[in-house]
């Protein structure tokens, strides 16, 4: 069984879905049966590579509310994040992830993809760093257990791993994805949002079972709601 999750590292959904995910998997019979393939997906892909905007600011000017409303946003972002035993802060800074992306197929490359993943979700959401400055990303890259000439080298080359990037979002796409996390079982079942541990373990079990999958496709949802992250304009 492949399980396929397309996520990106700026949505607090796909972080705390990971988690979920992880929890549904453990208390599936046949996880070790089950291969995890994470995928490329970014929410915003004009954002620049580097910036200050802080998240409270972006997140109050698209949605048109106050800064106190985005606050209380994030704090029910991390409330559900504690949920999972897992650090969350809200003095992030909001910018462009395809470097992340790059390093990330690199890292697949390499055996450490799903170490580096970890890696780049807890400088971004529990320690907030600032991961468009290409030392730290470097840093927590190689930390995770990249090696430094291979992040050297795609720091370095722009088009490094940038198809296989490219790729993966037309696969969303065609898949009908329009917002993460998306997860995919089989190429049968579609599974969007960060759902409980639970929804994803019975999805497995249904997926083990071979029962009539639903159609495998993201729906509308709103960006960055409830469970889940939506591109701008979907």
């Amino acid at each position: 069984m492949r399980v396929e999750i397309w996520s990106d590292i700026a949505c607090p959904w796909c972080y705390i879905g990971k988690a979920r995910f992880e929890a549904g998997l453990a208390a599936f019979a046949h996880r070790d049966r089950v291969e995890v393939v994470h995928r490329s997906f970014e929410l915003d892909p004009k954002a620049p590579a580097a910036t200050d905007v802080p998240v409270l600011d972006m997140l109050a000017a698209k949605y048109g509310v106050t800064r106190e409303q985005a606050e209380a946003m994030e704090a029910r972002v991390a409330e559900a994040a504690a949920g999972e035993g897992l650090g969350y802060r809200s003095d992030r800074i909001h910018g462009n992830t395809f470097d992340l992306h790059r390093l990330l197929h690199a890292a697949a490359a390499h055996g450490v993809r799903d170490a580096v993943l970890d890696a780049f979700y807890r400088a971004n959401f529990a320690e907030a760093r600032t991961l468009g400055d290409p030392a730290v990303l470097r840093a927590v890259a190689v930390g995770a257990g990249l090696p430094a000439e291979e992040t050297d080298r795609v720091l370095a080359d722009p088009g490094a791993y940038a198809r296989e990037v490219r790729a993966d979002e037309r696969e969303a796409a065609e898949l009908g994805a329009t917002g993460v996390p998306f997860f995919v079982i089989d190429r049968r079942y579609g599974i969007s949002g960060g759902q409980p541990a639970e929804v994803f373990r019975q999805a497995l079990e249904r997926a083990h079972e071979d029962a009539p999958a639903p159609p495998a496709a993201g729906g509308e949802a709103a960006v960055c709601g409830d469970d889940g992250c939506a591109v701008p304009g979907k």
